[in-house]
């Protein structure tokens, strides 16, 4: 007669292979979350302004893993700051309403009919999106433009060349403290007024960068449509992991950092200068990239920071 205990080894099958893989994916769900533990606890009432843009914007997929991303980062108690832009759908719009757009040295020419437009698309639209989409997942978003409660006071970019183009004069962060102290995430709209209320339109990263600075952010994060910094653009395998702030310069000196990437770095450069603890440029077409790149030990993107 066999005995008890091998009636009971043979009661119990071994897993099957569909258990063991379960297994195995809840196995790395717990690791990835323990792995993050220490980010969340150093993060925790810290400020992270985030520029959302490019790809993560325009495929449904990629936007509902940002805003889920966001609404995770608010729940753990960080406080994100969302800056975006839109300019696909702006050029959308215009032609939709047979106004041709016009570039001048990769700026947006923009006449009051064209600002009507953008105002139009980032405020009315693009804004009420992204904050709809944050509020469906639990958290808190509130819409706003550099315009609202004078957060964003504009000036005109360079010598007025490119019509009602601007850059950042001033920012009053107070506008956004009793948001952030209540755990509401503020969603920024890159439109902001002159002194003598004139609209203006300004580039997000530009905001970004500048909001990030006043709010004494931990983090500024760029998503973008290329895995960060490379040193041969067309080399992913040369992504540059951490940067320094001098190194940063350097590589724009060098050329290596050219074109669509170079208003991008000049940005993390002043950010830092202004006291940003670290600023990110990372592959928005990668799903949960923010959480990737905040929460884990390889991070996924380009980190710039000030100090060795």
């Amino acid at each position: 007669m066999e005995s008890a205990e091998s009636e009971i080894k043979v009661s119990h099958p071994s897993l099957n292979e569909d258990q063991t893989n379960n297994s195995a994916n809840e196995s790395l769900r717990v690791s990835v979350l323990s792995e993050a533990l220490p980010y969340i606890q150093r993060f925790a009432g810290r400020r992270v302004v985030i520029k959302y843009g490019g790809a993560a914007m325009a495929h449904q997929t990629l936007q509902e893993a940002v805003f889920r991303d966001i609404a995770l980062l608010a729940s753990v108690g960080v406080q994100p700051v969302v800056v975006h832009g839109g300019g696909p759908e702006i050029n959308q719009w215009l032609q939709k309403l047979g106004i041709t757009p016009e570039f001048r040295n990769g700026l947006r020419v923009t006449n009051a009919e064209t600002m009507d437009v953008v105002q139009m698309v980032l405020v009315g639209r693009i804004n009420k999106q992204i904050v709809n989409g944050i509020n469906t997942l639990g958290a808190q978003a509130v819409g706003l433009s550099g315009i609202d409660g004078g957060l964003i006071k504009a000036r005109p970019w360079g010598n007025g060349s490119h019509g009602l183009v601007g850059e950042v004069a001033s920012v009053n962060p107070d506008v956004l403290e009793p948001l952030l102290s209540k755990g509401y995430v503020p969603v920024i709209s890159s439109v902001a007024a002159t002194a003598n209320g004139l609209s203006h339109n300004i580039n997000a990263d530009t905001v970004a960068g500048e909001l990030a600075a006043s709010l004494e952010a931990e983090k500024l994060i760029l998503l973008t449509d290329t895995p960060g910094i490379l040193k041969d653009k067309e080399d992913p395998s040369t992504l540059i992991k951490i940067l320094r702030l001098s190194e940063a310069r350097q590589l724009i000196d060098k050329g290596i950092v050219n074109g669509g990437m170079t208003p991008k770095t000049k940005c993390c450069i002043r950010a830092l200068a202004q006291g940003v603890a670290a600023a990110h440029i990372i592959d928005g077409r990668v799903p949960h990239a923010l959480l990737l790149e905040v929460f884990t030990n390889s991070g996924i993107g380009t980190m710039v920071v000030g100090k060795s």
